[in-house]
Formats: structure tokens, sequence, C-alpha cells
């Protein structure tokens, strides 16, 4: 009774963009993939330690013994039964009394029914699918354990590096302070010049007062994803100079790689699930049959139960025709339908969410060396700037408002520098997880 099924067409471009090549990340291993060895230990913990993921397995055992209880339906319940009934009862004139007793084993099945239209076996089968979709999120679930342990180790990493740079800046603007005051003893400056570079010394003093506190919380975020203690001797000083902790990552041409990943793999099995529901639906329109029987012994006399001719049976097939539901089974056909159609939007929204995610990220990735170069080549500048503000304020050529706009603009390259690090390692992540890397 359930419909064939056909998968829908892809709504998404057949070719990635920027794809080239038959590789794909899906079979890169992420302990290939992750190529600090701190990281990978810490991901290693993520995997075995994890309550995610345990929640993730207990649900993929909840699921199959859903399944496992419906398919028990298409099999016959039998019973073995042992009784004793004892009766008084009146039989004569005066109300003469006599007792009989009856003692019976016997073995049944009650309205076992025998599935003739599939009704059954569309619910097993739509049964058998959730359990295949709960197998497919607990997939998506380690590869987004994987992507987001390497995260939030990089943020931390990136926030030592920030808050490295603001006790840098920290220390000189105080040098500079101590500069400007010498200067205004000696009279050649104004006490103007001192209260200036106060505020890029007490700047970078609030930052590193933030950056504390953040980064205790980074730590924080990046064992609770790891579910255990991350040693001291695991976690990262700063960022890398050389961009190299993550291998480059494969993007084939096509965009059915995208029809692998486990989300739009649970997406699917849930539509297939709602067509076998459908042919559920349509069977309750049919007649059900049903099969009662047992058979067993029957005696009046313990002794004889086994001795004498004292076997029995009964057999009542049942055959059922629904004649009126009150319009139950036609809405019931219309729910399961609908919710077909709701399935089908669902996956075809995580192809298309999936195809985006790809696309951002290798958009991403055709610009961050560029954008890499210009931080470079702007934090170079800034350091010749300051450099020779400074000297100039020393020499008393330039007044130090050059000197202090020179400073702050330097500080920001350094962060901004940070910033976009952190950006280009956490782009070769996401990339990975979302053409479905993490799995091996």
């Amino acid at each position: 009774m359930a419909p064939k099924y056909e998968r829908p067409a892809a709504p998404v471009p057949r070719e990635l963009p920027g794809g080239n090549g038959a590789a794909v990340a899906a079979d890169v291993p992420w302990s290939a993939f992750v190529k600090e060895p701190r990281l990978r230990q810490v991901v290693g913990i993520a995997l075995a330690q994890s309550r995610d993921l345990r929640k993730a397995a207990f649900a993929i055992e909840s699921a199959r013994a859903q399944f496992r209880i419906q398919r028990a339906q298409a099999l016959p319940s039998i019973d073995a039964v042992a009784s004793v009934t004892s009766q008084r009862t009146i039989v004569g004139p005066d109300n003469a009394a006599a007792t009989s007793t009856i003692y019976s084993a016997q073995v049944g099945m009650t309205a076992w029914e025998i599935d003739v239209f599939g009704r059954i076996k569309s619910l097993s089968d739509a049964k058998l699918q959730q359990y295949f979709s709960t197998v497919e999120a607990a997939k998506a679930t380690r590869i987004s354990l994987v992507a987001e342990t390497a995260a939030a180790w990089l943020t931390l990493a990136a926030d030592r590096s920030r808050l490295a740079i603001a006790k840098d800046t920290m220390d000189s603007s105080k040098k500079t302070m101590e500069l400007t005051e010498q200067l205004v003893g000696g009279g050649t400056s104004n006490r103007g010049d001192f209260w200036q570079a106060t505020t890029v010394y007490q700047q970078a003093r609030a930052d590193v007062a933030l950056l504390t506190a953040t980064i205790t919380q980074d730590r924080d975020a990046l064992e609770l994803l790891a579910g255990a203690p991350i040693p001291d001797a695991l976690l990262p000083e700063a960022l890398p100079d050389q961009l190299d902790w993550f291998a480059d990552v494969p993007v084939g041409l096509s965009s059915a790689v995208l029809l692998q990943r486990p989300d739009v793999q649970a997406a699917e099995h849930d539509l297939i699930a709602a067509n076998a529901s459908i042919g559920a639906a349509r069977a309750q329109f049919f007649p059900s049959l049903t099969l009662t029987a047992s058979g067993g012994l029957l005696s009046t006399a313990l002794a004889a139960l086994f001795t004498g001719p004292a076997a029995v049976f009964t057999l009542a097939p049942a055959v059922g025709l629904p004649l009126f539901r009150g319009g139950a089974n036609r809405a019931n056909l219309a729910f399961s339908e609908s919710q077909k159609e709701l399935f089908v939007a669902s996956y075809e929204l995580a192809i298309q969410r999936a195809f985006r995610e790809v696309a951002d990220a290798l958009a991403t990735r055709a610009t961050i060396e560029e954008q890499l170069m210009a931080q470079v080549a702007l934090l170079e500048a800034s350091t010749k700037a300051y450099e020779l503000s400074q000297a100039r304020y020393k020499a008393g050529v330039d007044p130090f408002l050059t000197t202090l706009v020179s400073q702050r603009q330097l500080y920001a390259a350094k962060i901004s520098q940070a910033i976009t690090q952190q950006a280009a390692l956490s782009n070769r992540v996401t990339l990975y997880r979302v053409l479905g890397g993490g799995l091996k």
C-alpha cells in the first residue's frame, strides 16, 4: 500500500563553486586533518568522554528497541495458561448444592492480525527508517563535536594571543607615559600629552582584564565539549606563525557529495518513514483478518488431566470491515500525506542549507590568503609608523598626538591580524565539517 519512494531532485546547482577533482573531505580521517599533536589529543578525549555522544548512542538504542517492538507485532503472541476453576451451584430442590472443579492447561494466541494488506509491515518499515535517521543524527553529532572542539581550542589560542598583545601594548604605553612625564618635567611637553598617553595604557589594561576572564571561560567551554578536564600541557599558548594546524581540505566538483552528509541522510530517512506511514494509513480502509486459537487439556479431575481423553481446542478467525469511523481513516491518510510533503520540504531545505554552508566556506577560503597578506602588510606599516612618530616626538619634531594615533593604529593592527589568523584556521575547520569530514 505504500507509494513507491522516489528521491526528490536536489534543489541546488550540480557543481560546487570552487570545487575541483574527485577527492572529498569525508574520506579524510579527523586524525589526518588535525595536524597539531596537542589538539589531536584533546579531540580524542572529547570523542571518548563527550556526554553529547553518549546521549546520541542511547538515542540509537532507544530507536532500535522501538523498531523491534513494532516488528514483533507481525508475529503471533503465544501464551501458556494453567488454571483451576472451582464452582458451587444450586442443582436441586431445597437448594441442594453441588461443587465442581475443572483443571485446564492450554496454549493459545489472541487476536493475531494477519497482515494481508501490509499495514504492520508499513509501520515496521517506518520505525526502521526512524532508527536509521537516529543513527545518522548520531554521526552528525560526532562531526559537530570534532569541529566544535577544534573551534573552541582555536578560540582559546586566539584569546591568548590577544592577551599577549594587550599586555605588550600596556607595557609599551606605560613606557610612553614615563617618557611624557619626563618631558613634562623638563618643560619640553605639557601635561595633556601625559593624559593622552594614559588613555592607551588604560584601554590596554581593561582589555587585559577582559581577556583574562574570557580565557577562563574559553577553557570552561572546551572542557564542557571534551567532557573531562584538559591538562595545561594540552592547551595552546597562542596562534601559530604558520597556519599549519590543519591539513588542506579537498573539495570535490559535484554537489552530490552533499547527499552523503549525515544531516541530509537523516532528513531522507525521515522522508522514507513518512512515505511508509502512508501505506499503513491506506491499509486502514481495507478489511482486517485476525485469528484467535487455543488448544490444550481440560478435565474435572487433576489426575486425569494428562491421562484421559481431555484434549480441547478453539479456533476463531475473524474479519473486520471498517464501515463508519467518522472520517478518522481519511483524516489519518491526509495527515500521513501532508507529513510526507513536510519531510520533502525538510529534506530539500537540508540540501540547500548544506550547499550554502559549503559555498560560504569556499568563498572565505578564496580570499583569506589575500586578507592575511594585507594584515601582515598593515602590521608592518603600522609598526614603522609608530617607531618613526615616537622618534620624531622625542626629537621635538612632531606633537604627541601623532605618536598617540600611531600607537592606537599599531594596537588595532595587531588585534586585527590575530582575528584574521583565527578566521583562516576556523575556515578550514568549517569547510571540513560542512563537507561531512570527521566520521573516520
